[in-house]
């Protein structure tokens, strides 16, 4: 089975994610809340061998190929096809909490290699970007049928591309034609509508059009701060757990949530008597986020931007400790 995504700072997860202490027992449980092609189930498996674990993940092509690739550990891994929001909020209170979480926040290589459905505007695919393709709008819904200043605030908001409005513009004069249906037309709509000078920078001038309608068809940023709040509340007290962004709008969202976590007292200021227990409900194990060495940035390029976030549990948050994370 060929294998195209390489987990990224790997051995920083297994180092602060380690199931050792006084906390864990001799059969750890951990959650991998984005399975992905099974990377660094694989890994935590074979290096830690008390541990279990169970494999979330929203696509079912993707989680068949880990389901061949982890085979070989039997019942020590288990698998749930669903968005990672829904398996916290919907957590059975009889079951077992687990020691550890990780959620990996990027989206696999192999959506943008294998799966066909328009991530990459290197290829000509229909222009779909849905991780699971049985509910939701897809990109060329999205493309089609917003107005033009949706679709600019859209990719501002989820991109940072400076140029949306111009973009924006360009797709609503093209879509006027005929319907903008393949990855590889908008691309060309994007590349045509920027200037000369922006089209040679660093980074293709799609991709973060691209981003923010990933984002977006997927709702991202919208799941991520009620399911770190949940996956915290399920995490056993003492327990671990750890998450991997790639851009600056989920690196804002888990940075406030994890120093909420680390404060006494996150009520209102309008709030006489403390009501979230006056106690911090995590500790926070990096400070600063875990980054990426050169070294591997050269063997693994998609990790260049990817930042490792750990807290351990104390005690469970309240809805305050919400208060104050930017959501979308």
């Amino acid at each position: 089975m060929k294998i195209v995504h390489t987990p990224v700072l790997l051995n920083e997860c297994l180092e602060f994610l380690s199931p050792m202490g006084e906390s864990f027992e001799n059969d750890a449980l951990m959650i991998d809340s984005t399975l992905g092609e099974g990377g660094h189930s694989f890994n935590f498996l074979s290096k830690y061998k008390n541990l279990k674990i169970i494999g979330l993940d929203a696509d079912s092509n993707i989680q068949a190929k880990a389901k061949v690739r982890l085979a070989e550990f039997g019942e020590r891994m288990n698998f749930y096809n669903g968005w990672f929001n829904d398996f916290y909020k919907n957590y059975p209170e009889d079951s077992r909490k687990p020691n550890l979480i990780l959620f990996d926040l990027g989206i696999s290589v192999f959506h943008y290699e294998e799966s066909n459905r328009g991530f990459s505007f290197r290829y000509d695919e229909k222009l779909d970007m849905r991780l699971n393709q049985n509910e939701g709008e897809s990109a060329a819904d999205l493309v089609n049928n917003l107005s033009e200043e949706n679709l600019a605030n859209l990719i501002y908001l989820y991109g940072e591309e400076k140029l949306s409005r111009r973009i924006a513009s360009a797709i609503v004069n093209a879509r006027n034609g005929s319907k903008i249906e393949s990855s590889k037309e908008l691309a060309e709509i994007i590349w045509n509508a920027v200037p000369s000078s922006y089209r040679y920078g660093p980074i293709h001038p799609a991709t973060r059009t691209f981003q923010a309608l990933r984002i977006a068809v997927n709702s991202e940023l919208k799941r991520l701060p009620e399911s770190l709040h949940a996956a915290f509340n399920v995490l056993e007290n003492g327990g671990k757990m750890g998450v991997i962004t790639f851009h600056s709008l989920e690196d804002r969202i888990v940075k406030h949530y994890f120093k909420n976590l680390s404060k006494k007292c996150v009520c209102p200021s309008n709030v006489a008597i403390c009501r979230c227990g006056g106690r911090a409900c995590a500790e926070d194990l990096t400070r600063k986020p875990i980054c990426p060495t050169e070294e591997e940035i050269k063997m693994n390029s998609p990790s260049r931007s990817a930042k490792l976030r750990v807290v351990r549990k104390i005690k469970d948050a309240t809805e305050f400790h919400l208060e104050g994370v930017i959501g979308f």
